[in-house]
């Protein structure tokens, strides 16, 4: 009996842990895909109002985005915005851990195409 529940307790463990990381990353795939948009359809928006839209994506997810950490680059139709952060995740009770985040989004505007 005691071997079963040590078990189920393990068993919740890693699930538990498994839910975390996994929401952590689906947030970071919604964040991702949201500057993607942003850079893909940004119209005549300057560098300054992407930038701007990226941090309130960020925090819209929950992201812990940093101006140091974020750049974006942009030639006439082309847009790069490069990014990283680590979040910290709860993965076991009482132990929390730094999970780094990288992201590299590279689009080409759509506006503007003939």
């Amino acid at each position: 009996m005691i071997k079963l529940a040590v078990k189920l307790a393990l068993v919740a463990l890693i699930a538990n842990a498994t839910w975390r990381v996994g929401s952590a990353y689906a947030s970071h795939y919604r964040f991702t895909d949201g500057v993607q948009a942003t850079t893909q359809f940004r119209g005549g928006r300057s560098d300054e109002q992407i930038h701007d839209r990226i941090v309130d994506l960020a925090s819209q997810y929950d992201i812990p985005l940093t101006d140091e950490t974020l750049t974006i680059r942009h030639q006439t139709n082309h847009t790069v915005v490069d990014g990283s952060y680590a979040r910290p995740i709860e993965l076991f009770p009482g132990f929390t851990y730094r999970w780094p985040f990288t992201f590299h989004v590279d689009t080409l505007a759509l506006e503007g195409l003939k």
